[in-house]
């Protein structure tokens, strides 16, 4: 059960996270604006676009890129002056154990991580695609090449071939497709290329070649066009820039399942889903390791405990980048990768949470 201190340092670390976050979101807006400002004013960009569309779909991914960073800054800060104004000896001396203390520490963390848990996953992924939506159409010009040498599996059993795809056009060139059954070929559709057909939602074959196979039996057929049903879209070649960021978590798991079935690779899908999974955790971590560091006076004061402070914080972030980069090169498992830093910091704290305990 929850009391009157409790409530007292939940509303001191919300309170101070959150002013922090409002913070360093109104400076990065402000350095986005000074750096886009000639692109909204030569393009003539309405100002009704440049915020709905844009900066409020700017803010979420900010608040929840910082959450992590402002968390521990803001558990060091207000500890390190309740310490400093013998706030926290005079909670211990009163008979409540350190434990006690963290209750409602823990609190406020669970109440970061699903917010940015929330963010994350439903929040930030429409709102990165509308900001992308405007870049494109405002700022910057997508050219799309092709892509070349295309394998994919669209179900069990069948798969296609495109020596190359032009997104520009929805054209595949020296296009093929397969058919197995009990792991014998029993058609093969051979084509120039292979066009969707924007009106009616439909690819079509051309000069094509299908050889249908039956025993040691063979019949062929041949024609210029042809519509054809294939369990697959567009959009699954147009190469897009960090399309795993504008995915809410059903639609990363279903592309997850999609691919695999493919038999293209999951790893950057697969840490974009870890990665917003372990992020929120460390939540959790960073507070036990503030509470840990700045709830003793030493000689220094808050701007000691705020060094340490960012000095661990910004040491989980930049090891969570080389282990995303070990993940990505297929070297760990994406989320051994993701959870390494959770794991290691993770002992951190509870290795300083024993000595404050003392």
């Amino acid at each position: 059960m929850l009391r009157k201190i409790d409530f007292y340092i939940i509303r001191k670390f919300l309170g101070t996270f959150f002013y922090a976050i409002a913070l360093i979101i109104s400076i990065s807006i402000v350095f986005d604006v000074s750096e886009n400002l000639d692109e909204f004013l030569s393009k003539d960009i309405p100002t009704k676009n440049i915020i709905f569309d844009y900066y409020f779909n700017f803010i979420p991914y900010f608040a929840n890129l910082f959450s992590a960073l402002f968390t521990f800054i803001a558990v060091i800060y207000f500890t390190s002056k309740m310490a400093y104004q013998t706030e926290i000896i005079a909670i211990l001396s009163s008979g409540v154990s350190f434990r006690r203390l963290m209750r409602p520490y823990l609190v406020s963390a669970a109440i970061i991580a699903l917010f940015s848990y929330v963010l994350g996953n439903y929040v930030i992924p429409p709102a990165n695609k509308k900001k992308e939506q405007f870049r494109s159409t405002y700022i910057n010009t997508k050219v799309q090449g092709p892509e070349n040498n295309i394998h994919r599996q669209l179900e069990p059993g069948v798969y296609i071939y495109m020596r190359s795809y032009n997104a520009a056009n929805d054209v595949g060139y020296n296009f093929t497709i397969e058919k197995f059954e009990e792991q014998k070929l029993v058609s093969k559709l051979s084509a120039e290329y292979i066009k969707w057909d924007r009106e009616n939602k439909k690819w079509v074959v051309h000069n094509y070649n299908i050889r249908n196979i039956d025993g040691y039996k063979e019949t062929i057929v041949q024609g210029e066009s042809r519509d054809t049903l294939l369990n697959m879209l567009p959009e699954d070649y147009r190469v897009e820039r960090n399309v795993t960021e504008t995915m809410t978590l059903p639609q990363l798991n279903k592309s997850i399942k999609d691919l695999r079935l493919r038999g293209v690779s999951t790893i950057e899908y697969e840490v974009e889903k870890h990665k917003r999974r372990s992020g929120p955790f460390s939540a959790f971590i960073l507070t036990i390791v503030g509470v840990s560091l700045a709830s003793r006076k030493v000689k220094g004061g808050i701007g000691l405990h705020l060094g340490f402070g960012l000095l661990i914080s910004f040491s989980y972030i930049m090891f969570m980048q080389v282990t995303t980069v070990f993940a990505d090169s297929g070297a760990l498992p994406p989320w051994l990768a993701m959870w390494i830093p959770n794991i290691l910091f993770g002992g951190l704290a509870f290795y300083l949470y024993r000595w404050a305990a003392r």
